[in-house]
């Protein structure tokens, strides 16, 4: 599979069932990895955030979630094939987890929202294998007890799959410090995804999906949680796509000069 370098992130050119394949293939070896959904908060936390580098550095797959990413890929002349969101990732696989019976285990949100999720998700897909949840405490990244129990419940139900949904970068940082301890084959972060399955929070319409409004929908769902993260750390994206649209035109100035 080809890669696409944009932003300093090297994304994998997956759609769904590209990365269907890629956790077929880690499930089926055994092996225990990590797949990254990127934003565009990814990419202005990544700037400063050495930690969330090493993250990055050490995934197994990271895929482009958000319109203005795949946007800016066509513009870079680099088209990715299909943003590839955690909070689709059922919608678009999860017949392909019923069928396959992988084992699957929600870690995230608040008490009974993921107990919500999975009986909605059941309804859709009788046949889903679902093998566990657990809503942690707040803070729990930093409670080595609790964290203890987490990697225990993961170790007696052996998902193929833990899906973490406890926002970014906290999930992506919990993931690579602990997923070689539980050992499960594949983890992901998911953001809200357990809030839109519960019904607790509701998604934005397809139309703003598709056309790249689906933050403004948020926004407008909780705008004291969420406004500095659209409205001024997020905008910065339009400094780091002019950075990276100069970047491109000297890479093929530099490749004809040498022709």
């Amino acid at each position: 599979m080809n890669r696409v370098n944009m932003f300093d992130v090297n994304f994998d050119n997956y759609d769904f069932q590209d990365l269907l394949a890629f956790m077929e293939d880690v499930i089926s070896q055994k092996s225990h990895s990590y797949i990254l959904t990127c934003n565009v908060d990814h990419l202005i936390k990544l700037r400063k955030d050495v930690e969330f580098q090493q993250v990055y550095a050490d995934a197994g797959a990271i895929v482009a979630d958000g319109m203005p990413i795949i946007w800016a890929s066509k513009m870079l002349r680099k088209p990715l094939k299909q943003k590839v969101s955690g909070s689709d990732l059922f919608a678009k696989l999860g017949e392909a987890f019923a069928n396959r019976q992988y084992k699957l285990f929600f870690l995230g949100s608040a008490s009974g929202i993921p107990e919500q999720a999975i009986k909605n998700l059941k309804v859709r897909f009788p046949n889903l294998n679902i093998v566990g949840c657990y809503s942690p405490s707040y803070g729990f990244e930093n409670k080595e007890e609790e964290n203890a129990q987490i990697i225990q419940m993961l170790i007696d139900t052996q998902p193929d799959i833990v899906f973490v949904g406890v926002g970014a970068p906290k999930q992506e940082k919990w993931i690579y410090n602990h997923y070689m301890h539980y050992k499960v084959p594949i983890s992901i972060g998911v953001g809200a995804t357990f809030d839109f399955l519960s019904g607790s929070v509701k998604r934005a319409p397809h139309l703003m999906q598709k056309t790249g409004f689906e933050w403004f929908w948020r926004l407008a769902q909780e705008p004291r949680r969420l406004w500095k993260r659209y409205l001024v750390h997020d905008s910065m994206f339009f400094v780091m796509l002019g950075l990276e649209v100069v970047k491109q035109f000297k890479n093929e100035a530099g490749r004809s000069g040498n022709q």
